[in-house]
């Protein structure tokens, strides 16, 4: 796996320029100094190889899954592209237009469009930086021209904001040595200044409701602030997540789909745009489901109150708290080794996008091994009370059909 990750990603994007980061997710695939356009996706598919990109909360990242005698290859084409990316208004004004039906055909034109990943931070958040749209308004993406876009890559894509990361079966001195010479002598541009994406402490429950013309059943959300990374009482919430929502042993499951019967699924997790760990700065808990318009959202949340304050009025069990490890131990191996180890690569990235600690991934498993009964019982009553939660609902509301014998708009009597 070859893998470059900019820090730039949806919520640490300019104020005026939202959209931005997910357009340029776009724009790399656009050609560069010495590759016409789609050439270089054209080039590791030829030698056998995959690829992809993506934007998510902090990051931007772009990778290749190929065999191991063309990393070299591999390394020159990243390379090129943070080099000199072709950016012409005819690459801006296609990209445009890919970005702006994505926006449509994934959001805007889809039932649940968004829901609960991208609805959930603009009402539980406070700050911009955190809240809004991450996919950007369509006049601001629309209206871009040439050079928003090249001064945003010379601010975002340049050497010291990137990482390159490579794993698997390669021979680690010579692929220094390539990454040295092709990556080595880009011209290096200042780092850009990040913003302040920290959010105030939630001390009032909100409650938001929206219509979904395209949806066919009614849908809850419940979002939880949860604690800063990299402290003992996020490794506890990503265990209580484990207990609550992951798997069909869940508390949750258990008591809203089992025993209540109110929904067919519970869904949810720290980080609904990747994992708890491939992530920087404030993020949400999140669990989401949808149920029948006869059954009443009251009545769901009381049994899913029921199911918190279980954990928030006394310690677990040392067996719950060692199932809940195991599952937390499997996830992350699962998450390891995932697309033919590029899990391994994201998460190597991300340590060292973040922390400049990469061997952190090493860890992991023994952050989560500290976590006592007290220390969950302790983060339970802190971060799953309700006033530091944000409740949304999905109410249907179909778009009302023609009276019988009415002629519908546009339609003409035969």
């Amino acid at each position: 796996v070859v893998a470059v990750y900019y820090n730039i990603g949806l919520r640490i994007e300019p104020r005026d320029r939202t959209g931005f980061a997910h357009l340029f997710e776009h724009m790399m695939f656009q050609g560069s100094k010495n590759l016409g356009k789609m050439e270089f996706v054209r080039l590791i598919q030829s030698n056998g190889g995959v690829l992809n990109g993506s934007t998510r909360f902090d990051f931007t990242n772009y990778f290749e899954i190929v065999p191991s005698h063309v990393v070299e290859l591999m390394l020159w084409g990243e390379a090129d592209r943070m080099r000199a990316l072709d950016i012409s208004q005819e690459n801006l004004t296609n990209q445009q237009g890919v970005v702006t039906n994505e926006v449509k055909v994934n959001v805007l034109n889809r039932p649940y469009g968004g829901f609960p990943w991208l609805d959930r931070r603009q009402y539980a958040n406070t700050y911009w930086y955190n809240a809004h749209n991450f996919y950007g308004d369509l006049e601001v993406l629309e209206s871009a021209t040439l050079e928003d876009v090249r001064g945003f890559f010379e601010a975002y894509y340049t050497r010291p904001n990137a990482v390159v990361v490579v794993t698997g079966d390669f021979d680690r001195e010579q692929t220094l040595g390539w990454i040295k010479k092709y990556f080595g002598d880009i011209p290096s541009r200042p780092r850009p200044e990040q913003p302040d994406i920290s959010e105030p402490r939630q001390e009032k429950e909100k409650r938001a409701s929206k219509t979904d013309k395209l949806a066919t059943r009614p849908a809850l959300a419940v979002a939880y602030h949860v604690p800063p990374r990299n402290t003992p009482e996020y490794y506890a919430m990503g265990l209580l997540d484990q207990i609550l929502v992951q798997g069909r042993e869940s508390r949750l499951y258990q008591g809203l789909v089992q025993e209540k019967g109110f929904t067919g699924d519970v869904s949810g997790g720290i980080n609904l745009l990747g994992n708890m760990h491939n992530v920087d700065g404030p993020v949400l808990w999140i669990t989401s489901l949808m149920h029948d318009t006869e059954t009443s959202p009251d009545d769901i949340l009381e049994a899913f109150d029921a199911e918190i304050e279980r954990l928030r009025s006394g310690p677990v069990d040392e067996a719950t708290l060692e199932l809940a490890r195991t599952k937390a131990r499997s996830s992350l191996y699962d998450e390891l080794e995932s697309m033919f180890g590029f899990g391994r690569a994201d998460l190597l990235a991300s340590f060292a996008l973040f922390d400049d600690d990469p061997e952190k991934i090493n860890r992991i498993e023994a952050e989560f091994a500290k976590v006592t009964p007290e220390l969950l019982l302790a983060t339970a009553r802190e971060y799953l009370r309700p006033t530091n939660r944000t409740i949304l609902t999905i109410v249907p509301q179909p778009e009302e059909a023609p009276a019988e014998g009415a002629e519908a708009e546009g339609e003409k009597a035969s």
